[in-house]
């Protein structure tokens, strides 16, 4: 078997080809768009080269047929906040082979270790962890688009290696048209009736003010999380940007008291039911039946992040903004189902709200540790 860096053209079109061979006799897997794969590894489209670096390689067999891929990062914003300085390795593939297995993590340890790091997370993503991030090992049913799907076997390689688990990331569905339980809805319409509270909806004329105010919500809320770094206004912007083709601006949602940033739930229409039959191409053909499509046939929305500021995370907020969200959804007679995705284990507020609204069970990815 044979490591080759990615570094040409060719190289670059057999990373993204060995998923399309791995997956091609599982009917669940949806190829996420090429270009969304190569903007990751193009420092003029990932603002995170700014503080950080990547690599990646594929690898093959003895008859050069293409068999793994894997890119291995280093965030220096987060790389040195952790007891053991760390890296990360994600877009791991690979057929149902130890060995192969093997070689592409020892591929991406070296790397990582010559960086000066002595452990690596992975699976994870050169970037937000809304996309590309986690091990899924239950719940195998197609994924909504940014969501990661994995073969089974790929559990065991990661154990087998010594990865072990640094925490877990749960998804769960809420059923759109079931009514949600009767204290939630009578603490959401409290909320939404109080004085001074107000409630908006994202609007793209407007898209510099929300993004201002999402990034002062997200960053009041998260601060007391192990190894939270800010997010960057540009970071931000470069998402909403990538989320344009398919924003609906009537599902993000903000709360304010006395105008104040409080609250917000950035939710998005499912384009994995949109782009199952492209197999990862985005040509002009591809395009056309995206805008066909856009509005026809999807029929699941997905949650990619909530935030409420420390101060108010007892005020009731996110269930005002579920119901302005249903107040909206419900006449459409579109959407069946709201995937909430993806909360990690040790935020109990986000998963104590997932209960409340009546949501049930639905995946769980694993985001894997390893000392080298």
């Amino acid at each position: 078997m044979l490591i080759i860096p990615v570094s040409d053209k060719q190289t670059k079109n057999e990373f993204l080809a060995v998923a399309r061979f791995i997956y091609k006799d599982d009917k669940n897997w949806i190829c996420p768009p090429d270009k969304d794969v190569e903007a990751t590894f193009d420092p003029k489209k990932n603002p995170f080269f700014e503080h950080g670096k990547c690599v990646r390689w594929i690898l093959k067999d003895d008859n050069n047929l293409t068999i793994g891929r894997v890119a291995a990062f280093i965030n220096e914003k987060k790389a040195w906040q952790y007891d053991e300085p760390t890296g990360g390795f994600g877009f791991f593939e690979c057929i149902n082979d130890k060995e192969a297995a093997f070689k592409l993590f020892d591929t991406a340890r070296s790397w990582l270790l010559d960086q000066g790091m002595k452990a690596m997370n992975g699976p994870i993503n050169f970037g937000e962890t809304d996309s590309f991030w986690g091990l899924l090992v239950e719940g195998f049913t197609p994924p909504s688009y940014g969501m990661n799907y994995h073969p089974p076997y790929y559990y065991d390689f990661f154990k087998a290696y010594g990865f072990e688990t640094e925490y877990e990331q749960i998804t769960n569905f809420l059923a759109v048209r079931k009514p949600f339980p009767d204290r939630f809805t009578k603490i959401a319409n409290w909320v939404a009736n109080k004085p001074g509270y107000t409630f908006e909806h994202f609007s793209k004329k407007n898209a510099a003010k929300y993004v201002n105010d999402l990034m002062e919500i997200y960053n009041d809320a998260w601060q007391n999380f192990e190894n939270f770094v800010p997010i960057k206004k540009e970071t931000l912007e470069e998402s909403f940007k990538k989320m344009e083709t398919i924003m609906d601006e009537r599902l993000i949602w903000f709360a304010y008291i006395n105008g104040e940033p409080a609250s917000f739930v950035v939710i998005i229409p499912d384009a994995n039911q949109m782009i199952k039959e492209f197999n990862g191409k985005l040509g002009l053909l591809q395009k056309l039946i995206f805008l066909y499509k856009r509005w026809v046939g999807v029929n699941r929305m997905r949650a990619v992040v909530m935030g409420t500021k420390k101060a108010y995370q007892k005020h009731g907020l996110e269930s005002a903004l579920f119901i302005k969200l249903k107040e909206y959804v419900l006449p459409l007679n579109q959407y069946d189902e709201l995937e909430l995705s993806w909360v990690g284990d040790f935020n109990d507020k986000m998963l104590a709200i997932h209960q409340a609204t009546g949501a049930t069970f639905g995946k769980r990815h694993l985001t894997m540790r390893k000392t080298i």
